[in-house]
């Protein structure tokens, strides 16, 4: 596959995907700054093997896979457990209905072992069917 090619594919595949990928990510990491590096990381491997993942017979599911695999990576991760206190000052933050929904959702997200987080991301947010998940 020629390298400008390449590029194209990839890029478009990415603009399509992305804030989806962010989503899930943040559902299952619980941190905004966090998902934005793991989908930088997981899209950084991906481009250098896009030829092979190009092929691959469904593109979404190796890409949610290796998403879902960086993050486990990142839990497995000694200092993974140590938290940055946020500025509340630094950023808008969204506001009434949105907020209380989006706390509560994560709170409960959180409070699943990370396991069950993933079950929970891939058949009810992603839309997996209960075989796909498994």
């Amino acid at each position: 596959m020629r390298r400008s090619t390449r590029d194209e594919e990839f890029t478009a595949y990415v603009k399509g995907r992305q804030r989806h990928l962010l989503r899930v990510a943040h559902y299952l990491c619980g941190d905004v700054h966090q998902a934005e590096d793991l989908v930088q990381s997981t899209l950084t491997k991906l481009y250098a093997a896009w030829p092979r993942v190009s092929r691959a017979d469904d593109v979404d599911s190796y890409v949610r896979r290796a998403l879902v695999n960086s993050v486990k990576d990142e839990y497995r991760r000694p200092w993974r457990r140590e938290h940055a206190v946020a500025d509340p000052a630094l950023g808008a933050s969204p506001t009434g209905l949105e907020l209380v929904d989006a706390d509560e959702l994560m709170r409960a997200l959180q409070a699943l072992p990370l396991a069950q987080r993933r079950v929970v991301v891939l058949r009810h947010y992603w839309g997996l069917s209960v075989e796909e998940v498994a």
